[in-house]
């Protein structure tokens, strides 16, 4: 979709405009070359990682055909279909159950399952969880969801800065204390980030791309109330690599109580099912 690249654009842009003012307004000619160094820095990071940081934060690696033939096949099948080219394959050794893609575009998208989600999910309900994945490659919400997750795992690692201020005597307590009240302060930024490049209408967007393509709206309702359960009882860490990256995966990895609900961009999955059942509904009726 067009607007994917042009909002992707907007979200490096309007940051970057703002750090190049805020150096020129502070430091004059001196802040302004800093800000544009750093902006450059930024985007370099953003453009060049931003569709691994992901993949990195899940500890996933590509699989071959001959250790996941299954999963191969049930990928190929649909991108045949889908009349896409054939993604990547990588395998995450989480027992969360959830999936995500990721790439600038479908000729160098990839898609990653966790070993929960194999382990959880019958044929039928992952070749629906993987037509929504390659749904979100189709219409190009991979980039932007790239850029969204490098600028907040960027602005997330700033807590970490709190390592290397001198406190003092407190140097247990200190740096703790110090990088908590840093991520209370960027936390709700990098959310904003998340946010604004991960809007909720996406997912009911590959929900309906998902079923068409598979003529089966049910059985990703399935797959969707399994990995709500799964990810209740077995819920991601909350790290801060994992907190950027989270927005990118079919649901919601993480328990939904403090800095976490944040970070939560995803569409409430009874909504989700309620529509699927409806869609299915209707398609029966017609």
């Amino acid at each position: 979709m067009l607007c994917n690249p042009v909002r992707a654009a907007a979200l490096i842009a309007v940051p970057s405009a703002l750090i190049v003012l805020a150096g020129w307004l502070f430091l004059g000619d001196e802040g302004l070359r800093f800000g544009t160094v750093l902006v450059l820095g930024v985007v370099g990071l953003v453009c060049f990682f931003g569709d691994s940081l992901a993949l990195r934060a899940m500890r996933a690696r590509p699989v071959g055909e001959f250790e996941q033939p299954e999963l191969h096949r049930v990928v190929r099948e649909l991108a045949t279909e889908a009349r896409q080219p054939m993604p990547r394959i990588y395998l995450s050794p989480t027992p969360a159950p959830n999936a995500f893609a990721v790439g600038r575009g479908p000729r160098s998208a990839g898609v990653c399952c966790t070993t929960g989600l194999l382990r959880l999910l019958d044929e039928r309900e992952l070749r629906a969880v993987v037509a929504h994945e390659l749904a979100h490659v189709r219409n190009r919400d991979t980039l932007v969801s790239s850029v969204a997750v490098g600028l907040a795992t960027i602005i997330v690692s700033l807590t970490a800065l709190a390592m290397l201020l001198p406190l003092g005597d407190s140097d247990d307590e200190g740096p703790g204390l110090l990088e908590g009240l840093l991520f209370l302060g960027l936390g709700p930024l990098a959310a904003l980030v998340i946010r604004s490049g991960a809007g909720r209408a996406r997912e009911y967007r590959a929900d309906e791309a998902a079923a068409r393509l598979t003529g089966d709206p049910l059985s990703l309702a399935s797959a969707l109330r399994k990995i709500e359960v799964g990810a209740r009882t077995r819920p991601l860490p909350m790290e801060r690599r994992l907190l950027a990256a989270g927005h990118q995966m079919i649901a919601n990895p993480f328990p939904r109580r403090g800095m976490c609900r944040l970070f939560d961009a995803h569409p409430p999955t009874p909504e989700r099912i309620r529509r699927l059942r409806a869609l299915d509904e209707r398609w029966r009726i017609g």
